[in-house]
């Protein structure tokens, strides 16, 4: 009985501060649970460069940074799979082409697609749970990273994915 007693006036303590304060503003939902099936909806990729990092080195790997240069390679290959209402590594040409032809000098290079994932996380999950997309997030030496989803209302998936990882090959110019 003595620990109920104790415990009472901390129990009101909490819950009167609770209710205390007329300025508390909840914090805004994560970026990587925000859906991206509605208009001007805008992936947040420096949380998914974080989130791939942390599962990376979680397997011993190392970060990746955010590259320009892949994120426009991903965001062109999602526009073009958006526009041709097609999951399709190929929608466009195929992933070796593209990287050549964006002058991207890479000593090992993956793609990963997808579509009908709304938020970051479901698409994360989605390529984590499937071992080829899995493997490519865990390419051994990449630490430069794409990513880009793109919103087109009349497909039944809604959005769809490019992610681009990259070990950047700095010895050709």
């Amino acid at each position: 009985m003595a620990a109920v007693r104790l415990c009472a006036p901390i129990f009101v303590l909490l819950a009167l501060t609770g209710c205390a304060g007329d300025n508390y503003v909840p914090k805004e939902e994560p970026s990587f649970y925000r859906s991206l099936a509605q208009p001007g909806a805008k992936l947040d990729d420096a949380a998914a460069a974080s989130m791939i990092s942390g599962y990376r080195a979680n397997n011993g790997l190392p970060a990746v940074t955010l590259d320009p240069e892949l994120t426009r390679m991903a965001q062109g290959q999602a526009e073009v799979m958006a526009q041709r209402d097609k999951l399709d590594h190929a929608a466009g040409k195929p992933f070796n082409v593209r990287l050549k032809a964006a002058g991207y000098n890479a000593k090992t290079a993956a793609e990963n697609i997808g579509a009908g994932y709304h938020t970051l996380a479901e698409a994360f999950s989605g390529w984590r749970d499937s071992p080829p997309h899995r493997a490519n997030m865990l390419l051994k030496d990449a630490t430069r990273l794409g990513i880009a989803a793109v919103y087109t209302p009349k497909s039944k998936y809604k959005v769809y994915w490019a992610m681009v990882i990259a070990q950047p090959d700095d010895r050709k110019n």
